[in-house]
C-alpha cells in the first residue's frame, strides 16, 4: 500500500537474490505501453511475474494508476485479488507512519 516502505533487505531475502530499482531504460522496455511510474500491478499482462505485500490481502478496495499518471483504476479487494492470483505473497514492508 502506498502507506507503506517496502523493506528492500526483507525483500531480497525472500526472493533470494540481489534488487534493486529498474532504470527507466528497463522499465520502458518492458512496459512500452505505460508512462514512466505508472506500471500497473497486473504482471500477467505483461509476462512478468508480481510480488504482493500481504498487507493487501485484507483490503476492501485497492487504486493503483492504471499505466498513465491521469488514469485512476479502482477494484475491490476480491477482483485484485482475482487479477493477482498467480502472484507470490510475502510480507515485506511496513507502516510508514
Amino acid at each position: 500500500p502506498s502507506t507503506h516502505r517496502i523493506e528492500l533487505g526483507t525483500l531480497q531475502s525472500i526472493m533470494d537474490k540481489r534488487l534493486g530499482l529498474a532504470s527507466e531504460d528497463e522499465v520502458v522496455s518492458l512496459f512500452g505501453d505505460c508512462d514512466v511510474g505508472a506500471v500497473p500491478p497486473i504482471g500477467a499482462a505483461y509476462d512478468v511475474p508480481v510480488i504482493l505485500d500481504e498487507s493487501l490481502g485484507a483490503a476492501d478496495d485497492v487504486y493503483f494508476e492504471g499505466g498513465d499518471h491521469r488514469t485512476l483504476v479502482h477494484v475491490s479487494g476480491k477482483d485484485f485479488r482475482n487479477l493477482t492470483t498467480d502472484a507470490r505473497q510475502a510480507r515485506f514492508s511496513h507502516p510508514a507512519y
